[in-house]
């Protein structure tokens, strides 16, 4: 085993991932990533810890005493590698309820040492369960991102070391959205965030409700407005862009119609045609990268509804921040399905 294979090692994060933890873990030791592979559970109950100790991982327990977040289990598992593995160059970031794709570890170590300011390399991430429902083809559609350098990437990533020591690691108080956060302080330390064209892993999201895709779409909103206010302005403009998107569809351009049919009388309400002029333009959007009409008509329709959530979710943030709260972990999986 060269140098090279045992400069990387492997952090995955998981609860109550049971099955889809076990598909996981067998991915990665066929993909003998050369270093160790770290296991940090947050607080499962359906054997997920001794199921990764048998499958040979080290495991990390995270004290049920404090919050359970993601980045809370991705700095645990990331510290239990460092000790473990001192000089590790490379560390690759795995959720429990994703499986890596074979070659995966071998493109990202040859596209991290081909671009050393790379902090960040990651690929496609799929959905296993594409057609099981409209949540999953739409997950599935969400991850297609941009090809070359691009502002953030998903929880499976491979990151350069060097760049955590020098940014810092994820920010555990965040109940989501702590890889752009993490990405911001990456960039702005000088590294750079690449998207190959490679396939990475497969994803298994577990939404069989629209309640479920509607609680994480409100955890995304939550995040947005949590990392917004760790860093300010300092956010890109397309992130700007997202924060501002909610308030203008779900509140602001509703009240303004409101406002001028009370002034104008109901004359005024035909600016709700907007909405669906929005929606053609985001399905024509989807059409041209590829997808098909149906595809495209249900991607448009669902993001003008996740606007709701994710605008409630922009509000509860705010709103628990008044009250002098500490946000908690929001789960959209069902029970016994994970939440990672």
């Amino acid at each position: 085993m060269s140098d090279r294979r045992q400069a990387l090692g492997v952090v995955v994060i998981g609860r109550n991932e049971g099955a889809r933890l076990a598909r996981c873990l067998a991915a990665l030791r066929a993909a003998d990533p050369g270093g160790p592979i770290v296991y940090a559970d947050s607080g499962s109950t359906d054997g997920s810890a001794e199921l990764a100790r048998a499958a040979g991982a080290d495991v990390v327990a995270l004290d049920p005493g404090a919050d359970f977040t993601m980045a809370r289990g991705r700095n645990a598992g990331f510290r239990r590698l460092l000790e473990r593995m001192p000089d590790v160059e490379w560390v690759q970031f795995l959720d429990g309820d994703c499986e890596l794709q074979p070659g995966w570890l071998e493109r990202g170590r040859l596209a991290m040492q081909a671009h050393p300011d790379a902090a960040v390399v990651c690929g496609r991430r799929r959905e296993r369960h594409r057609n099981a429902n409209v949540y999953h083809r739409l997950m599935d559609m969400e991850w297609d991102t941009p090809i070359g350098e691009i502002d953030a990437c998903h929880g499976d990533a491979l990151m350069r070391v060097s760049f955590l020591r020098r940014a810092g690691l994820f920010d555990e108080s965040l109940i989501g959205g702590e890889e752009p956060e993490l990405c911001t302080r990456l960039r702005a330390a000088g590294g750079r965030i690449l998207r190959l064209p490679a396939e990475m892993s497969l994803h298994d999201a577990a939404i069989d409700h629209f309640g479920g895709w509607w609680r994480r779409c409100f955890r995304s909103g939550h995040a947005e407005a949590q990392c917004a206010a760790r860093h300010g302005w300092r956010h890109h403009l397309g992130s700007l862009r997202t924060l501002l998107r909610p308030w203008l569809w779900v509140f602001l351009l509703p009240l303004a119609l409101f406002c001028a049919s009370l002034a104008f009388g109901p004359v005024a309400l035909a600016g709700f045609l907007f909405y669906p002029l929005h929606a053609a333009k985001i399905a024509l959007a989807r059409l041209r990268r590829g997808d098909s009409p149906g595809d495209s008509a249900r991607y448009a329709l669902f993001v003008l509804i996740g606007r709701i959530p994710t605008w409630l979710g922009h509000l509860s943030y705010w709103l628990t921040r008044l009250r002098g709260r500490r946000s908690t972990l929001i789960e959209y999986k069902a029970p016994g399905r994970g939440a990672t």
